[in-house]
């Protein structure tokens, strides 16, 4: 009989796997894998040599706590002559020797997460089984069977191994983009995400249950979104705040990247890290998602709506001078961020595969738990609003309408006439490319169309809002050119009368300081002019000086001032509002990048900024990072104050570990001027051969 098959040594080809599994960035000291895709390891016996028809080879892969076949979590499986598609699978691919190369492959619709890997070798009676370690099993969006495929090359590239992006944010009228460091490859991310995983509450409440689904995107997806914030008292990622108020922790402004949030969570015992809001909830998701596999960006809604009572329209109350009346829970934020996923959702009717919208922002519960999506965003678009999950919800941040109500001093209310503002230019970074991309298309149809109205009319919903009719009086605020922080700025009232005859009318205009979540601080600019008179088929324009010693104390780090305009007519008493946001912009951070740049050798970077304020600034830091190019975050602390009109300038060094196209992302942080962010492209060349 023959003597026992002994396994010597075997190697589980990390570099060589990693590198076609795309997730060579990961596979330093482990071996991560995409489903459905197969993998090479090595096994080297001692004495003699694998003989087919006299040995036995089976392999057992398991994860979760729990590990049960039926579940999908433990499989056991032999070595055969060619793969199996719908189940684990092995097949030898080459002897050498003593040497025996083994193909192994996971079903496409494999549960996701950490495996143990046992060989068991058996000859006649005698058998022996080895534990040849962990392995990380991933979504595949290169599989044509996987769930999250997505058939464009450039798509995956941006969607699930980008690590680097950027986030868009300021106003509807003036858009601005923020550099972000996704991160998604660094040194212990993927192991941070794992953990997330299994400190969900429904990890916790069912082991067997949750690994069981750990299969599906749309629970993924779900589970990413309640556990990124920390509001269900879930030991969630990080806490939100909109106060101002952020002594206790780091600025949701300051941050340039999800890696130092997701470092801190784990550091400090899955304790909220302190703060976030809406584009840091969505920025953490989508390096989660990409970590684990599922292709994820990050998206952006101007004007947009949170309403809380489901009846599509946002009151809001005005005094007779512009000032707000009531709070009311409906608002309106300046810009709102959230995730897009790809996915198939077999679970529902079939033409609603794509992109999903995943909020992670706390806002609403969602069967008792704070988390929003996946939504399809066709069944956004089409009005499907009974479609799984949250679709009423999303419906409505994109498609609600606003009524200003003007609430005279007698107590009387006035509806005004105003234009649909809500759900305006959408937004997400390029494919391969740092430019914008409007998407807002895939969310609504064009308005005012036949299409917009059929989708209004099955989602129960009257658009209430006038459109500009070319009678009456029409109402819009402009702005005279940037308005540059520290700098006195001009905007204008531009009042047309479409009518033929003269109208006589109150123009009140108010200016105060605001936070993208819509909430607003001080005047810091007013004009009540009681008697305009306006000529018939006529334009006027009104000034209104917004001067910096005014609004510069009291400016939030959003760096929004809001701008509204009401005309009350006397002959019939009718109301027009107009409301614009206006984005302060900060001074430009510069780089420069020194030497040539190329992996493994010493780089400088160069930064400096100039304050453009009329009072020095103190306590000036430089927080530099990105993927690739730096060891975690460098921070660079100035010294001195930085006086009026002067440069603050910092020079660090760096060692580029990856050659390829990278950010260098760097934030600016002092007394008076916060949230400065810039970035550069750094294109770092292989070391030579």
């Amino acid at each position: 009989m023959a003597e026992e098959l002994v396994l010597e040594t075997w190697d589980l080809q990390c570099e060589r796997n990693g590198r076609e599994h795309r997730t060579a960035e990961l596979s330093g000291q482990q071996l991560v894998v995409r489903r459905g895709q197969p993998f090479t390891i090595t096994l080297r016996f001692s004495g003699r040599g694998y003989e087919e028809g006299v040995d036995k080879l089976a392999f057992n892969v398991e994860t979760g706590p729990c590990p049960i076949e039926t579940s999908g979590t433990r499989s056991h499986f032999a070595v055969t002559d060619f793969p199996e598609e719908s189940s684990w699978s092995a097949v030898i691919q080459q002897q050498d020797g003593d040497s025996l190369s083994v193909s192994l492959c996971s079903p496409p619709s494999a549960r996701i997460g950490r495996y143990h890997l046992t060989l068991e070798t058996s000859t006649g009676y005698q058998g022996s089984s080895c534990h040849l370690g962990d392995f990380v099993l991933l979504f595949n969006a290169w599989h044509p069977e996987d769930t999250v495929f997505l058939r464009d090359e450039d798509e995956r590239g941006e969607y699930v191994l980008a690590q680097q992006g950027l986030i868009y944010q300021g106003a509807c009228e003036y858009i601005t983009s923020t550099p972000w460091n996704f991160g998604q490859f660094e040194d212990d991310i993927l192991s941070i995400c794992l953990k997330l995983l299994d400190t969900n509450p429904k990890f916790l409440r069912d082991q067997n249950r949750d690994c069981s689904r750990r299969n599906d995107p749309v629970y993924i997806g779900r589970v990413v979104s309640a556990m990124v914030n920390c509001n269900d008292e879930d030991r969630g990622v990080l806490a939100g705040r909109w106060d101002n108020c952020y002594e206790d922790g780091t600025s949701p402004m300051a941050w340039i990247g999800s890696v130092d949030i997701l470092k801190r969570w784990q550091k400090f015992g899955c304790q909220p890290v302190k703060y976030g809001q809406c584009w840091v909830f969505a920025a953490v998701a989508c390096t989660v998602l990409r970590c684990l596999g599922i292709p994820s960006r990050v998206v952006t809604n101007y004007n947009s709506a949170h309403d809380t009572n489901g009846n599509l329209v946002i009151d809001r109350y005005l005094s007779e001078t512009g000032e707000e009346e009531r709070h009311s829970r409906d608002m309106i934020w300046n810009f709102h961020c959230w995730v897009e996923s790809w996915m198939a959702r077999p679970d529902l009717a079939p033409g609603y595969d794509g992109w999903q919208a995943l909020d992670p922002t706390p806002q609403e519960k969602s069967e008792g738990v704070f988390c929003c999506g996946p939504a399809p965003v066709r069944a956004i678009r089409e009005g499907d609003l009974q479609l799984r999950y949250d679709v009423p919800f999303v419906f409505a941040e994109v498609n609600a309408d606003v009524v200003y109500w003007v609430v005279r001093q007698d107590g009387s209310q006035k509806k005004s006439t105003h234009p649909s503002v809500v759900g305006k230019n959408i937004s997400t970074k390029s494919v391969g490319r740092d430019s914008r991309e409007d998407i807002t298309h895939t969310y609504k149809y064009p308005e005012g169309s036949e299409k917009e109205r059929e989708v209004f009319a099955k989602a129960e919903h009257e658009k209430s809002s006038l459109r500009e009719e070319d009678e009456g009086l029409h109402l819009r605020i402009k702005l005279s050119e940037g308005a540059n922080n520290g700098c006195d700025f001009d905007v204008f009232a531009v009042i047309t009368n479409n009518t033929d005859t003269e109208r006589v009318c109150r123009l009140m205009l108010c200016a105060r300081t605001a936070s993208y979540s819509g909430s607003v601080g001080p005047q810091c600019g007013m004009k009540d002019l009681l008697n305009v008179a306006l000529e018939p088929r006529a334009e006027k324009r009104v000034p209104l000086r917004i001067l910096y010693e005014k609004y510069g104390e009291s400016l939030t780090p959003d760096n929004i001032i809001k701008v509204v305009a009401l005309l009350t007519e006397y002959q019939t008493g009718d109301v027009v509002v107009a409301v614009r946001d206006v984005y302060i912009q900060n001074p430009q951070i510069k780089i420069r990048v020194l030497g040539e740049p190329m992996q493994q050798r010493k780089l400088v970077a160069e930064i400096s900024l100039v304050n453009p304020l009329e009072a020095p600034l103190n306590n000036c830091v430089f927080v530099v990072e990105g993927a690739g190019l730096t060891e975690g975050q460098q921070i660079k602390e100035l010294e001195e104050p930085v006086e009026p009109q002067a440069e603050a300038k910092v020079r660090l060094d760096l060692v580029p570990r990856q050659a390829g196209l990278h950010k260098l992302m760097v934030d600016f942080e002092s007394d008076k001027l916060t949230g400065v962010k810039g970035y550069r492209n750094v294109i770092i060349a292989p070391q030579p051969k």
